[in-house]
């Protein structure tokens, strides 16, 4: 509609059902336009929020969140949900945010070949599969430096990980030995059984110590396919998310304030980092109220064995 508009200012004599035939483009669209200021809201009764004190929301929501670069439905939702309690649509915000530039940039999807693994790597449950993986950063002093972590494929929360200096597969064997502690509460022979482990086919992961911690402690090892990193994409998705507000945003002196920012970054990840595909909850809130389900469905369970007996 801009470029209508544009060409029409640009070209006065020329007619508007050459512009919009040549832009293909529905006259109807350009009077529309026309008709009304740039950036005003559509025709309908006036709502309880007036679209500069929505506005003003918006700006105190992001200033507010101490994550970077969040989506209109994040936004939306700490809307709806947090302390302003406002129940606006999600369009609304969208374009308030867009004719604002408070949008992120946007990502555009790439167009790829098929795939091997075109199913789906998100668990019915906490503990069924955890994603393993690893990530560098730099510090001045210590120069490169390794990030080894341990999320859970049901709430994407990290359960384990560790910051070295070099990344080996005893720093890969020690992110997973403190997720199993994390979880299980030690780690000893068969603390983890039945859960599945995905991995990349890096040196750390296809190692001897590392496939025998994995035998030791029962989980079982499942390798993604070579070349395809969506087999892993729980932990990769979590990976970009510790880049964009963490190891991208802070600039460490040396490897003990890293670990110090990053530990501090994964509480914070875990306890507030709201996800849309957990409906707007957190990792530990989706995993609390998936145990309080289980608790109350086995419940009712026993009570239900106990009437029949």
């Amino acid at each position: 509609m801009e470029e209508m508009m544009d060409v029409s200012a640009a070209v006065p004599d020329c007619p508007v059902s050459v512009v919009c035939e040549t832009l293909y483009a529905p006259r109807s669209s350009y009077y529309a336009a026309m008709s009304r200021s740039a950036g005003a809201s559509k025709r309908g009764p006036r709502t309880p929020v007036s679209d500069e004190d929505l506005l003003l929301a918006i700006r105190s929501c992001i200033e507010e969140t101490r994550f970077y670069g969040e989506g209109y439905k994040k936004i939306w939702a700490r809307l709806k949900y947090g302390r302003w309690k406002l129940a606006v649509g999600k369009n609304r915000v969208l374009r308030l945010m867009r004719l604002n530039n408070l949008l992120s940039p946007l990502r555009r999807p790439e167009v790829h070949a098929a795939k091997a693994h075109d199913g789906t790597i998100v668990t019915a449950g906490p503990n069924i599969m955890w994603g393993a993986d690893a990530v560098q950063f730099r510090t001045r002093e210590d120069g490169n430096c390794w990030f080894f972590g341990v999320a859970d494929h049901f709430n994407s929360e990290c359960v384990g990980w560790t910051v070295v200096k070099t990344g080996d597969r005893w720093a890969a064997i020690e992110s997973l030995r403190e997720a199993v502690r994390n979880v299980f509460g030690k780690f000893a022979v068969g603390a983890a059984k039945g859960v599945w482990l995905r991995h990349d086919n890096g040196s750390q992961y296809t190692a001897r110590a590392f496939q025998a911690d994995i035998r030791y402690a029962g989980l079982e090892s499942t390798p993604a396919f070579v070349g395809e990193p969506e087999c892993n994409g729980v932990i990769e998705r979590f990976f970009r998310t510790l880049r964009e507000q963490c190891l991208w945003v802070h600039c460490f002196e040396n490897i003990e304030e890293a670990q110090k920012v990053i530990g501090e970054f994964v509480r914070s990840y875990n306890e507030e980092w709201i996800m849309h595909r957990l409906k707007f909850k957190t990792p530990i809130q989706a995993r609390l109220d998936f145990d309080a389900k289980a608790e109350t469905a086995k419940q009712l369970s026993a009570e239900l064995e106990l009437t029949v007996a």
